[in-house]
């Protein structure tokens, strides 16, 4: 497993491996990748219902002006957990497929969105999947041991997942008798 993003790398090592936000945009600067610094932002402009979204910022400016934009459209929506990994997933999916989703568009997806009874499972190595699925198979377990065994994950040539990590543990004590 690769312990360094590299140009040489394969689509594996790459998946396989668990890279920081900070290792990638390195990463992106050294391949020649424009920086996104470097674009003009949609706050710069100022934030309002019909702007086309076209350098979206996710910081505290754009979430507050979202939060508060729904929240006069509908007093009684509250936030729920995750709403904001899938009004990204939302908004990169209108964008990549050609459409030109406003702000406004974007504010009522986050209505949506908080409006649904329950979402479905991100299929996606996550530590908060991992953790989830390793309580659950051990009722027994701690939080603590968890945590100690998505440390031991990090550091694996497999996916990021509770299954995967399973797997290579058993072949290690396999190979250890």
């Amino acid at each position: 497993m690769a312990k360094a993003l590299s140009p040489m790398m394969t689509l594996r090592d790459f998946e396989n491996g668990y890279w920081y936000l900070d290792q990638l945009k390195n990463f992106a600067e050294r391949i020649g990748i424009p920086a996104a610094k470097k674009l003009r932002k949609d706050v710069e402009r100022g934030l309002n219902l019909k702007l086309r979204i076209e350098n979206y910022t996710s910081n505290r400016e754009t979430k507050n002006f979202i939060v508060e934009q729904a929240r006069m459209m509908a007093p009684d929506v509250r936030e729920k957990s995750g709403v904001w990994y899938r009004l990204n997933r939302w908004r990169e999916e209108q964008v990549t497929s050609g459409e030109h989703p406003t702000y406004g568009d974007l504010v009522r997806q986050y209505i949506v969105l908080n409006k649904m009874e329950r979402f479905e499972r991100v299929p996606h190595g996550r530590y908060i999947n991992f953790v989830a699925d390793f309580l659950e198979a051990d009722k027994r377990a701690t939080r603590a041991e968890a945590i100690a065994a998505w440390t031991d994950l990090k550091d694996l040539d497999v996916p990021k997942d509770y299954v995967s990590w399973v797997k290579a543990r058993a072949k290690r004590k396999g190979k250890s008798r």
